[in-house]
């Protein structure tokens, strides 16, 4: 299997971390999006990564649909069989891809728009969603013990990308969920290498 990824995505980074740690077999393929090649569009309609291509031909795209995938293939080691457990890891993810996603509109309006035309109230009202959710995983963390599930690898992907792109302007007044990466990089030794672009 491959997966198209991109360095900097914190989405790519939420799957290969997954998959690490689940030591399933799979060859990192770096993509950009930007140039829309062949080899992305013809697995993914909308253009976006990660992208899993499956020996089989086909391809599974969406970082929760590859994940929920992943968790099937390794014997559902990435997810609660407890199904009020599993819910609870379900929506920490969705929280933590929530904040990733206002964080990568707040990059991209940024980036892409003429300093002039930049809004900015576009902007605050993705950062008011950010802090809400930075906030509420400060008060309430998920417990990270030897065993490692879907919701840990989106909370480290999240973080990850708030160092690289918004470092200096998230930890202050949350030093638990600062301090965090520390704890769960004890139990996945490859966070550091993983968490940043490679």
């Amino acid at each position: 299997m491959e997966l198209l990824y991109s360095p900097a995505s914190p989405y790519s980074a939420k799957v290969r971390m997954a998959a690490r740690y689940l030591d399933i077999g799979i060859t990192d393929v770096r993509v950009d999006t930007s140039a829309e090649p062949a080899t992305l569009m013809d697995n993914n309609p909308l253009g976006k990564i990660p992208v899993l291509l499956l020996d089989d031909g086909g391809s599974i795209y969406d970082s929760v649909a590859i994940m929920h995938y992943l968790d099937r293939q390794s014997g559902n080691k990435l997810y609660p069989k407890k199904h009020q457990k599993r819910t609870e890891v379900e929506v920490l993810e969705a929280l933590c891809d929530g904040v990733m996603d206002s964080l990568l509109a707040i990059v991209y309006e940024r980036r892409f728009r003429p300093e002039d035309k930049i809004h900015q109230p576009w902007i605050d009202k993705q950062w008011a969603k950010v802090v809400r959710g930075l906030d509420y995983l400060n008060a309430n963390l998920p417990k990270t013990g030897k065993k490692l599930h879907g919701g840990h690898f989106a909370l480290a992907a999240m973080i990850g990308y708030l160092e690289l792109r918004f470092a200096g302007e998230w930890a202050g007044g949350r030093k638990t969920l600062a301090d965090w990466p520390e704890k769960f990089g004890k139990r996945f030794k490859e966070y550091a290498e993983m968490k940043a672009p490679a």
